[in-house]
């Protein structure tokens, strides 16, 4: 099964912005949907964005107009602009497939705080 490892989480103040990286072991031409995903304490896993291999995106109505998904598929890796983040934002990030694998990685923090 390909390998997924989250990156580019950190520490933010209300407004800020990052950007996280999902790179892949193999080569995601195949998988037609890629999505990324967030868990905050004490909330069930919930699908923020997810992009179709032509490039057509969705969003969470809650993320809408803020956050940008976005892959390349020749460096086989998908990113996620956060921007004007917000204290509800702070959860670990999570990026598979759409529908998921059984499987999750490890996941990158992202904690937003005055």
């Amino acid at each position: 099964q390909v390998q997924l490892v989250e990156s580019g989480g950190g520490l933010v103040q209300p407004g800020g912005s990052l950007r996280l990286s999902c790179a892949a072991s193999r080569s995601i031409f195949s998988i037609n949907r890629m999505g990324w995903y967030r868990q905050a304490p004490g909330k069930q896993r919930e699908l923020v964005a997810a992009i179709t291999s032509g490039g057509t995106t969705n969003y969470a109505d809650s993320v809408k107009g803020r956050f940008t998904i976005s892959r390349d598929n020749v460096k086989n890796t998908v990113y996620l602009q956060v921007n004007n983040l917000k204290p509800e934002d702070t959860a670990v990030y999570y990026c598979n497939k759409w529908p998921s694998f059984t499987t999750w990685g490890q996941g990158t923090q992202v904690t937003v705080s005055s």
